[in-house]
């Protein structure tokens, strides 16, 4: 079982590399990092949040009850935000973050160009949670945490919670 690093593990703060291999062992670790997203209970989850330091992420939006189905699934490899568009204020969470929650001003539709698990070039539009999702993982990637967007006084809050849980 693959392990979910967190902050303030300086992994988190790599830049991802592309993938150019679409083998089996790529297959075996979306599947491990997917089987990793919901034992967590999260939305979405990128390689290096499993300490691996390349351009992969998933995300598996639940539906209206909450649930989530892997025919939902997203396997995004080596993504680029072609288009960004609108705001959208949203309150985030983290795998790697876990239990601090805040709100993050992001874009609220997006294009995005991506390869899947074989290798095949795809593109997709995204509006509100899902472009909300894409920008999160996609931060991952570059080495953001959505803990780097806030204002200097969420960021102090988030600071002293962080303190507050280590000496707890």
């Amino acid at each position: 079982m693959l392990e979910v690093i967190t902050y303030p593990n300086p992994i988190l703060r790599q830049i991802s590399q592309p993938i150019e291999v679409f083998n089996e062992s790529l297959h075996e670790l979306l599947d491990s990092m997917y089987e990793v997203m919901l034992q967590k209970n999260g939305v979405g989850i990128s390689a290096i949040q499993v300490a691996k330091p390349i351009r992969a992420l998933l995300i598996c939006l639940p539906d209206e009850e909450g649930n989530q189905h892997k025919e939902d699934l997203l396997e995004i490899i080596n993504p680029q935000i072609l288009e960004k568009d609108g705001e959208i204020i949203f309150n985030e969470g983290c795998l790697s973050v876990p239990e601090f929650y805040e709100e993050v001003k992001r874009a609220s539709s997006l294009k995005v160009a991506y390869q899947d698990r074989y290798g095949n070039p795809k593109e997709m539009e995204a509006k509100d949670y899902l472009a909300v999702a894409l920008q999160h993982e996609i931060d991952h990637l570059n080495g953001i945490l959505f803990i780097d967007k806030l204002s200097i006084l969420k960021r102090k809050k988030f600071e002293k919670e962080l303190k507050q849980k280590r000496k707890g």
